[in-house]
């Protein structure tokens, strides 16, 4: 059971996009589109935390008319929206991008680098836009990584050889590498393909929503945040109101203050912006 008093006094909800607004053809809801809408002539504040591209979630934001920054990247990067100016960003040393690169190409595994507003990939690295389909991001082909090391703000590995993956990922760890956070885990749209991201360790999605909360003046106490999978525990180990879709991991239903009756499919979101419409006019 949901406290109506605590939803009353809620000034900002925080979504994860893929499996949770989104439904499985990228589409947000249109109760959800409805019930913002309304929300938003109350005061409340929206943003979305995820692992998209900044590029790639402002058509989002345009049609839900938001006018705060945006978490992209699982933290890695804040952008104002829609002015697009950089709140926060937070690059990985050009020494471990080297490094990186080079232990996935001895492996013979693909490698691509995600900046700002486009994942860059080799000619070697041509299957990485295939193997990140659910991405949807701007995929850029290059030459060389020489002049794209600088300003990275995502490593990404992938390929089929779990071991070298994993064997990767020790190597891009406290002691041989300091000061960056990696996340390994197994596609959910190609089998037997597994991911290896890497990044500045100051990032995740509940570091950004954090320093999304500190820009905007708003205690945490009168937030929401709403999500699905593994890379959304981080938001879900705040002190926000953590909310769960239907179609969650239990791993994030069980850290989960309420989780909705529905899934992403059938517009779940709606259910909880109903609750705190009726809270607010109570």
């Amino acid at each position: 059971m949901l406290d109506k008093k605590l939803l009353k006094k809620l000034e900002i909800i925080v979504f994860d996009l893929d499996g949770t607004l989104l439904n499985e053809y990228g589409e947000i809801g249109e109760k959800s589109i409805e019930y913002i809408h309304e929300l938003k002539k109350m005061g409340m504040k929206f943003s979305f935390a995820t692992g998209r591209l900044h590029n790639t979630i402002v058509d989002y934001a345009s049609q839900l008319g938001l006018e705060t920054p945006l978490v992209s990247l699982d933290g890695a990067i804040i952008k104002s929206y829609p002015s697009n100016k950089i709140v926060y960003e937070r690059y990985i040393k050009s020494s471990y991008v080297n490094k990186a690169i080079k232990m996935a190409e001895d492996d013979l595994l693909k490698v691509a680098l995600s900046h700002d507003e486009a994942i860059y990939y080799t000619a070697s690295n041509s299957l990485v836009p295939q193997l990140m389909e659910k991405y949807e991001a701007n995929f850029s082909q290059i030459d060389s990584y020489e002049d794209y090391v600088k300003k990275t703000l995502e490593i990404i590995i992938c390929g089929d050889y779990k071991k070298s993956i994993k064997k990767i990922e020790e190597k891009m760890k406290f002691p041989s590498a300091i000061g960056l956070r990696t996340s390994f885990y197994k596609s959910q749209d190609h089998d037997s393909v597994y991911f290896l991201e890497i990044r500045n360790k100051k990032c995740s999605k509940g570091d950004g929503f954090l320093r999304l909360l500190k820009h905007l003046k708003v205690n945490i106490k009168k937030s929401a945040v709403l999500g699905d999978w593994y890379n959304d525990k981080s938001l879900f180990r705040t002190k926000a109101l953590k909310i769960a879709m239907a179609n969650a991991v239990e791993e994030i239903k069980s850290m989960a203050d309420y989780t909705l009756d529905k899934t992403n499919n059938e517009d779940g979101v709606s259910d909880f912006l109903k609750k705190v419409i009726d809270a607010k006019k109570e």
